[in-house]
C-alpha cells in the first residue's frame, strides 16, 4: 500500500481537492486502484448543519454520509464509490475519543491529543489500508498549514510516515497564487511551518496564473528542499476543471509520483478524457439554461448541479450558458427574466426564502412548455404550483413553510415528526425508486428500478395523488412499496420532470445522469 498526503499552503481554496482528484484520475488510468480520504479540521461532526454560504455544497454519499464537496470531485473524476469512512472531521475524532473515555476504554489514563487523538486519525487511514482493495490512498488535509485545528492531523501524518516507512509516502503541497509577479515567500513560509512539525514535502504543486520559469523553480527547489523536477506548475485552467489531469500530466506529475513510490505502471490512456474536454472546450452548439436558486451568489453551493449540466451537455457536443437567477427576484413575477432560456432547473434547499420565486419559475416552465428539471425542493415547489394553479387548491403549501397549511401537498415524513437533533437525521443516502411503466421517466432511464441519493425531510402528501393525477400530474417513480413519491412528471408537457432525490451526485464526465441528459436534449429541441 502506498500513501499520498495533500496539505495546504498559507491560504485556503487553492484547489487541493481538485489537485487530488486530478492525480487520482491519472493514477487510475495507469491501472492503479485508488482510494481517497478528506480530513476536515473543523469541529462540526459533518457539514450537514452548515450553511451553504459557510461551506458550499453538502455532498451525500451512498451510505448517507453528508460530506465535503471535494468528495464529489473524487467520485466524478474516478470510479471510486466512497463512504463515511472516506471523510473525517475534528468533530468526529473528538466525539469518538470522548465517547471512548466515557465508556472507560482508556482504563483510567489521562486522555490527550497525543497519542489518543492522533491514534484515532491514524486508525482511520488504516481502515482503508486494511481493506487491501487499493494500491494508493490519497488523503487530503483541509484548511491551511499551521491552523491550530489542523495540527493533530499533521502530527498524525508525521507519526504514520514513521510507522509505514517514508519510501511508501509522498507529501504534496499545492499553494501559491500569482499576483503581478510570482512570489515564493508564501511557499517558503508554509514549507517552513510543515518542517517545524516534522514533515518534509517531496512535491510542490504550484497553483499559478503565470508560467514558472526555470529560475523560479530553482529558487523554490533550493529554499524548500525539493528536487527541481518536483516543483510542478499547476496553471489555472483556461476553460474547465477537467483540463486539470491533462495539465499535470504534461508536467510529469503522475510519472514523478510513481517513481517516488516505486510503482511500475504503463502510461495512462487519456484518449476518452481528451475527447470529453474537447467537447466541453469547443462544443458545436450552445444552450442557455436558467438555474433558479437561493444560494446563487456562491459558486460552490450548487457545484454538483453545474458539473452534471456540463457532463450532459458534452454528451450532446453542446456547451452550457448558465443564467443564474436569485429566486427572490422572481417573487413578484417572472417579468421577462426567463424568456431567453431553453430550460429551467430548480435545485434543492431549505427554508422559505425565495420559495415563491421558485414557484413562479415552475409555473412559467409549465405554461410555456419549457423543459423543466426540479431537484428535491425543485420537485416540491413544482407540486405546490400545480396544486394551486391547475387543481384550484389556492392554499396549497408545504408544512415546512406553513405549519398550518390547509392544503399540505408537501408534508413532513412520518418518521421525522419526533426528530429534535438536526444533524444526520434526514432521509439520507441511496434508496430504490420503482419507475412506472409507460412514463417519460421509463423512457429516459430505460429501467424499471433505479438507485438514487436522498437528502430531505419533507415528501409529497399521497393524500392528493389522485386529485392531482386527474389534472395531468403523474407520479412516475415511487418507493418500492408505493408509499413515497420519488419522481413526478406532467403528461401534457414535452419535458417536465422533478425528483425528490439528488441525481447530481451520480453524474460523471463520460457518464451523464439520464435526467440531466434528457433535460439537455429537451432544451436543445426546444431551442430549435
Amino acid at each position: 500500500m502506498k500513501y499520498i498526503f495533500v496539505t495546504g499552503g498559507v491560504v485556503s481554496s487553492l484547489g487541493k481537492g481538485l489537485a487530488a482528484a486530478a492525480l487520482g484520475t491519472l493514477l487510475e488510468l495507469r491501472g492503479l486502484r485508488v482510494a481517497f480520504q478528506k480530513f476536515d479540521p473543523y469541529l462540526n461532526v459533518d457539514p450537514g448543519t452548515m450553511s451553504p454560504f459557510q461551506h458550499g455544497e453538502v455532498y451525500v454519499l451512498n451510505d448517507g454520509a453528508e460530506t465535503d464537496l471535494d468528495l464529489g470531485h473524487y467520485e466524478r473524476f474516478t470510479n471510486c464509490v466512497l463512504s463515511r469512512h472516506n471523510n473525517l472531521t475534528s468533530g468526529q475524532v473528538y466525539e469518538s475519543v470522548i465517547n471512548r473515555e466515557r465508556r472507560g476504554d482508556y482504563l483510567g489514563k489521562t486522555v490527550q491529543v497525543i497519542p489518543h487523538v492522533t491514534d484515532q486519525i491514524k486508525a482511520r487511514i488504516r481502515e482503508l489500508s486494511d481493506e487491501s482493495k487499493y494500491d494508493v490512498v490519497i488523503t487530503e488535509v483541509g484548511g491551511t498549514t499551521g491552523d491550530i485545528e489542523g495540527l493533530p492531523f499533521l502530527e498524525a501524518i508525521r507519526q504514520f510516515i514513521l510507522e509505514v516507512g517514508a519510501q511508501n509516502v509522498v507529501t504534496l503541497i499545492p499553494y501559491i497564487k500569482a499576483a503581478r509577479e510570482l512570489k515564493t515567500k508564501p511557499t517558503q513560509q508554509s514549507i517552513a511551518k510543515l518542517r517545524e512539525i516534522g514533515l518534509q514535502p517531496q512535491v510542490l504543486m504550484c497553483r499559478t496564473e503565470h508560467p514558472l520559469d526555470a529560475e523560479l523553480r530553482q529558487k523554490l527547489s533550493m529554499f524548500c528542499s525539493v528536487a527541481p523536477e518536483a516543483v510542478i506548475e499547476f496553471r489555472d485552467v483556461a476553460h474547465s476543471i477537467y483540463e486539470a489531469p491533462l495539465i499535470i500530466h504534461e508536467e510529469g506529475m503522475d510519472a514523478l509520483i510513481c517513481k517516488l513510490l516505486g510503482l511500475q505502471t504503463p502510461e495512462p490512456d487519456l484518449g476518452n478524457w481528451r475527447k470529453f474536454v474537447e467537447r466541453v472546450v469547443s462544443p458545436k452548439k450552445r444552450v442557455k439554461i436558467a438555474v433558479v436558486g437561493k444560494y446563487i451568489d456562491l459558486q460552490d453551493a450548487y457545484k454538483s448541479i453545474y458539473e452534471s449540466l456540463t457532463h450532459a451537455a458534452a454528451s450532446q457536443d453542446c456547451g452550457i450558458e448558465l443564467k443564474l437567477i436569485d429566486a427572490e427576484t422572481l417573487e413578484d413575477g417572472v417579468n421577462g427574466k426567463l424568456k431567453d432560456v431553453a430550460g429551467i432547473l430548480i435545485p434543492g434547499g431549505f427554508g422559505d426564502r425565495g420559495v415563491e420565486g421558485k414557484i413562479e419559475a415552475a409555473r412559467f416552465a409549465r405554461e410555456n412548455k419549457l423543459p423543466y428539471l426540479g431537484l428535491c425542493l425543485g420537485m416540491q415547489v413544482a407540486t405546490i404550483e400545480f396544486a394551486r394553479n391547475v387543481c384550484g387548491m389556492t392554499n396549497a403549501n408545504s408544512t415546512e413553510f406553513d405549519r398550518t397549511a390547509s392544503e399540505p401537498v408537501i408534508c413532513l415524513l412520518e418518521e421525522q415528526r419526533e426528530v429534535r437533533n438536526k444533524g444526520a437525521s434526514m432521509r439520507l443516502g441511496t434508496w430504490p425508486t420503482k419507475i412506472q411503466p409507460g412514463t417519460l421517466a421509463e423512457k429516459i432511464y430505460g429501467k424499471d428500478e433505479v438507485l438514487e441519493r436522498h437528502r430531505h425531510r419533507y415528501e409529497f402528501n399521497m393524500k392528493y395523488r389522485e386529485q392531482m393525477r386527474e389534472k395531468g400530474f403523474e407520479i412516475s417513480g415511487t418507493s418500492p412499496d408505493g408509499s413515497l413519491a420519488e419522481l413526478v412528471e406532467l403528461r401534457d408537457h414535452p419535458y417536465f420532470l422533478a425528483c425528490q432525490y439528488h441525481p447530481e451526485f451520480q453524474s460523471k464526465p463520460n457518464q451523464p445522469h439520464p435526467l440531466f441528459k434528457g433535460f439537455i436534449q429537451a432544451a436543445l429541441a426546444h431551442q430549435r
